[in-house]
């Protein structure tokens, strides 16, 4: 994965955490203390290895909030919408089935939101990164890092040519 994609997911991930400490000091009594998923519940290892497994038996696997004919989220659509576009075949786990694997799934991506979009077994971010990765074109290179030939892929290669000789006697 190039650095770019790894720096905004970086930036993405410290903006979430700082935005979710400052959300918690506004939202909690002071005397509670907000927990992050993370710190609340150890990882159930029997779930995590299912988790695992599944991610890593397919090329590209996704989680999502509901079926991929009938999402149950804007953000989730949006992501299954750029992966046929791109003619991409996946595998996906409805997240709303089974609360276990929704928080779980946070904790294991250490990333709170969903969809969550792996490759290769390697956690890539939600529809905002996947969008981004659309639209600038770098989502084909990483789809063909992966073994998949995006149906996009031509055509950069098949744009118009701009200079036309046309003869006029």
């Amino acid at each position: 994965m190039n650095s770019s994609l790894l720096f905004r997911r970086g930036i993405q991930q410290y903006s979430i955490r700082s935005f979710n400490n400052i959300s918690s000091r506004f939202t909690s009594s002071s005397s509670s203390t907000t927990k992050s998923p993370s710190e609340s519940s150890p990882i159930d290892s029997e779930l995590k290895n299912k988790i695992t497994d599944f991610i890593k038996a397919n090329k590209v696997a996704i989680f999502i909030k509901g079926e991929p004919n009938a999402p149950s989220c804007g953000f989730s659509n949006a992501v299954l919408q750029i992966l046929k576009l791109h003619g991409c075949e996946f595998k996906s786990k409805n997240i709303l089935e089974d609360v276990k694997l929704r928080e779980t799934m946070k904790i294991y991506s250490n990333w709170p939101t969903f969809p969550q979009v792996y490759f290769n077994g390697e956690f890539v971010g939600g529809c905002d990164i996947l969008l981004q990765m659309h639209q600038s074109g770098e989502l084909v290179e990483e789809l063909k890092k992966v073994g998949i030939q995006s149906k996009l892929s031509n055509l950069k290669n098949t744009a118009p040519s701009s200079s036309s000789s046309s003869s006029s006697n």
